[in-house]
């Protein structure tokens, strides 16, 4: 081997040798939501859930670790804008009003809102029947919104738990609440049930700054690579049952 030719291998080891890792993908998320993401693991305070696998199987193509920030729901898109996180993924519906200030992936879960009563309550047969009741909601989510066209008596809470405290004291007539989280809370709950309305379907996508472009584009290959590997259904077949 000539000098030349050993200069540059010996640049080239030298450039891999110095080359920096990739730092770790910073990830909002509000873990109150299962399945989506909640508290669980082997010590109950790791955040786990659909979104969490889904978006740890994404950072994994890119070759990043995981950095989770739990946080307040109605506290990710601030987190998001000022810099604090790179990516939401929390249950998100897209929506024109938050389209309008972040950028959205493709859809990765189609969802709807439903209804959660006491059990003993048998007052609730359509959306007519909401008008003037007093709704729960967790703050900043989706629901939030739709109660205001039903009513003026609308109480918004960081959690959906609370929520549910609520109802069961009598405070409020009504939760409006994601589908599959309220569906998880109800199975845990025999004192309340839920009530299914002709509501429009949602869907949710990670979120990420306007000016983040390729952060979008990588996230969207992403999930385009797993459904074609069949990973993004095992995954979703893992935690929807």
């Amino acid at each position: 081997m000539n000098m030349a030719r050993l200069f540059i291998l010996l640049l080239i080891i030298f450039a891999a040798g110095c080359s920096q890792p990739q730092p770790p993908l910073v990830v909002g998320t509000n873990a109150s939501f299962p399945p989506f993401e909640y508290l669980g693991g082997a010590d109950g305070k790791t955040v786990v859930g659909l979104d969490i696998d889904l978006i740890r199987s994404i950072a994994k193509q890119m070759d990043r670790e995981v950095q989770i920030q739990n946080m307040e729901f109605d506290q990710l898109m601030d987190a998001l804008l000022t810099g604090q996180i790179d990516v939401i993924a929390s249950g998100m519906s897209i929506t024109p009003e938050r389209q309008a200030k972040v950028n959205f992936s493709d859809p990765y879960y189609k969802a709807t809102q439903v209804v959660i009563v006491n059990v003993d309550n048998n007052q609730i047969h359509s959306v007519s029947d909401l008008t003037g009741k007093r709704i729960a909601v967790q703050k900043g989510a989706t629901g939030d919104k739709l109660a205001n066209r039903y009513s003026q008596s609308v109480l918004a809470f960081e959690s959906a738990k609370q929520a549910i405290q609520a109802l069961k004291l009598g405070k409020a007539d009504l939760i409006l609440y994601d589908i599959e989280p309220a569906a998880n809370f109800v199975g845990d709950n025999s004192s309340i049930k839920l009530v299914t309305l002709p509501f429009s379907p949602e869907y949710y996508g990670f979120a990420v700054h306007k000016n983040n472009f390729a952060l979008i584009n990588t996230i969207n290959q992403s999930l385009s690579n797993m459904k074609e590997a069949g990973q993004y259904q095992a995954i979703l077949a893992k935690h929807i049952k």
